[in-house]
C-alpha cells in the first residue's frame, strides 16, 4: 500500500505536469494550485509520520 506522503508527492508531480500542459490560463492556475496543495499535504504527512515514529 502506498503511504500518504508518497501519494501526495506523486499527485503534486502529476498536477505540475498538467499545469505545464494546460492550454488556458485558468486551467494552468487550477493545476498549479492543486500541485501546491498536494505538496503541502506531503510535507505535513512527512512531519506527522516522523513525529509518530520518534
Amino acid at each position: 500500500m502506498e503511504s500518504n506522503e508518497r501519494y501526495y508527492r506523486r499527485r503534486a508531480y502529476e498536477e505540475r505536469v498538467a499545469a505545464q500542459r494546460a492550454l488556458t490560463e485558468p486551467a494552468r492556475a487550477w493545476h498549479a494550485k492543486l500541485a501546491g496543495d498536494f505538496a503541502m499535504r506531503a510535507q505535513g504527512s512527512a512531519t506527522s509520520s516522523t513525529a509518530l515514529s520518534a
